[in-house]
């Protein structure tokens, strides 16, 4: 009997080991076979989803981390049309609280486009008007009658971006516009670094593997060397002045000589960057959204210095070489005169400088000679771009011998600053020899980069060496004892500084000189001693005085004031006793 029920007990094991083998095979035969890849596949698709996710825009601030650009909530508005049960009450509360067409938001939602499930109605949304929105929809939902409801309707968060000081620094920050892509100035240079690199990430359904979803970086953040509370100041002088004076428009740079930090930057006229889409009814074009680097223009007598520092680093000239002024010189067959049209007898080049003579300078361009003189100009930088790191620079322009449009008596007008243009930031950089040894800095806006919590500071250039130190330090000298001589109005209290005026006429579209109008310029440095600020004063078409000395020249000083309270810039004479210390 015991074998009996051994041999059943084999028998029922061996088929039972032939069944789970059975098995065994046919579930590695379905799971490597093509069905089952297609259904690991399908559940992949259902597992999550790709998505692109747009890192949020870096955030801009001053040098002392005052926030200038930065990024605020708003929402989407929108409308998921299989969801809708009350198109009308949906349509009405979305026309009220978004002062939109009730006719159009209603006929969309009943015939919207092929293939849509979502109408978007608002991108940009107000978190106040969602939240009045919202309420409405909780108070529906809790009615027990089903309409009217709002149900269908949703809201979701984005970022916008928003200027806490709305027209402050407006020209060298630009703007972003609503579909992200920055414009002008510091928004359009550097939109890529802002924006950061946007990123297609897999993102999973299961809330429990929410860890398993990458950090997305922001874009990176800026800091930029301008000082908030010197380019408020600065604005408000520029203004001021603009009434003061009469002038249309201007424009004032305040820049480090020795490393080519823009301070400030003001220029007119300014515009909320909240309300971006006003551009087109405050600027003509784009030339004048900066004045400061985008619009080149003829900037009279302040070139005179350029062409002194190259004939006394030639040593074709000194401080102390006369010249007799008879208040006339003949070019090329062509005559120039003084701008008082008066000789100023026996002068020295300090005289020349100090005076402002139209006939000294071209007498002193002509010793140079066209190769020495344009040489230097290019070696100034003058006809090419400054390397700003601002979008929208213009490069102005220097007629040189060879081109079509250049005359031999072109040597002596562009000795004095006519018929050659360039911008306020061009010539800061061509300047900024005078205060730092001989050599020229490129002037730059960023400061420093914050990417990850590190920050990455931003080292000065040197655009070149086109004078000598000894050069550099005797023009400085010759332009503070002129402005000394003369008691300009420029001249700082207890400072001592070093600068030149500018009255230039405005030709008009025919080639010809309008004499009514002028653009009046200032540029100056100081302390003398050890230069750290430099500014720069243009003033378009003053009425008050057509001359540079009498409205860009005390605009220079006033703004030169208050640079060295808001930089804490001791007087020369307390200075000098702590550094002889």
């Amino acid at each position: 009997m015991r074998q009996q029920y051994a041999w059943r007990s084999l028998l029922l094991n061996a088929f039972l080991a032939v069944m789970a083998a059975m098995i065994v095979i046919q579930i590695i035969r379905i799971q490597t076979s093509v069905e089952a890849e297609k259904f690991r596949e399908q559940a992949d698709q259902f597992a999550g989803f790709y998505k692109t996710f747009y890192p949020q825009r870096g955030e801009i601030y001053d040098r002392n981390g005052h926030l200038l650009a930065g990024n605020q909530i708003v929402y989407e508005i929108g409308v998921y049309l299989n969801n809708v049960r009350d198109p009308h009450t949906v349509a009405m509360a979305l026309s009220v609280n978004l002062n939109r067409n009730f006719d159009q938001i209603y006929s969309d939602i009943l015939n919207p486009p092929e293939d849509i499930y979502y109408l978007v109605i608002e991108k940009f949304a107000s978190p106040d008007v969602v939240a009045d929105l919202k309420k409405l929809k909780e108070e529906l939902n809790q009615s027990s009658n089903p309409t009217p409801s709002l149900f269908g309707l949703e809201f979701n968060p984005r970022l916008k971006r928003s200027y806490p000081e709305a027209d402050l620094a407006s020209n060298l920050l630009g703007f972003v516009n609503l579909e992200g892509r920055g414009y002008f100035g510091t928004e359009e240079k550097y939109n890529d670094l802002l924006a950061g690199n946007p990123i297609k990430i897999w993102v999973p359904n299961d809330p429990n593997r929410v860890t398993e979803i990458p950090r997305i970086p922001n874009g990176t953040s800026l800091i930029l060397t301008i000082n908030r509370e010197l380019q408020d100041a600065v604005e408000d002088i520029l203004d001021q002045s603009l009434l003061d004076y009469g002038a249309q428009q201007g424009t004032i740079v305040v820049m480090n000589p020795k490393n080519g930090e823009i301070m400030a930057m003001a220029s007119t006229p300014r515009m909320d960057l909240n309300n971006f889409e006003n551009y087109g009814s405050i600027f003509d074009n784009a030339s004048e959204y900066n004045r400061a680097i985008g619009l080149p223009y003829e900037p009279g007598s302040v070139m005179k210095i350029f062409t002194m520092a190259a004939a006394l680093d030639t040593g074709i000239v000194n401080p102390n070489t006369t010249y007799l002024d008879t208040g006339y010189i003949q070019v090329s067959g062509v005559g120039i005169k003084n701008w008082d049209e008066n000789a100023w007898g026996a002068q020295t080049m300090l005289g020349c400088l100090q005076h402002s003579l139209n006939v000294c300078l071209s007498w002193v361009a002509t010793q140079l000679g066209p190769q020495s003189f344009y040489g230097y100009m290019k070696q100034f930088g003058f006809g090419y771009l400054t390397g700003l790191d601002m979008a929208g620079e213009a490069a102005g322009r220097l007629k040189v011998p060879g081109d079509a449009d250049w005359y031999p008596i072109d040597l002596a007008t562009n000795s004095f600053g006519q018929g050659i243009t360039a911008t306020p930031i061009q010539m800061l950089t061509a300047a900024s020899a005078f205060a730092n040894q001989g050599r020229m800095v490129t002037p730059h806006i960023l400061y420093a980069m914050l990417r990850d919590g590190i920050q990455f500071n931003v080292p000065p250039q040197h655009a070149g060496t086109p004078i000598k130190a000894e050069t550099a330090a005797t023009m400085s000298e010759m332009l503070a004892v002129s402005l000394e001589n003369e008691g300009s109005e420029a001249l700082v209290p207890n400072y001592r500084m070093a600068g030149k005026t500018g009255t230039a006429q405005i030709p008009t579209p025919y080639g010809f000189y309008d004499f009514s109008q002028t653009n009046a310029s200032f540029i100056g440095w100081g302390p003398v001693d050890d230069p750290q600020i430099m500014i720069y004063v243009w003033l378009e078409r003053p009425t008050s005085s057509i001359w540079g000395s009498e409205t860009a020249a005390p605009v220079f000083s006033v703004v030169a004031q208050k640079t060295m309270i808001l930089l804490n810039i001791p007087p020369d004479n307390i200075r000098q006793i702590m550094t002889s210390q």
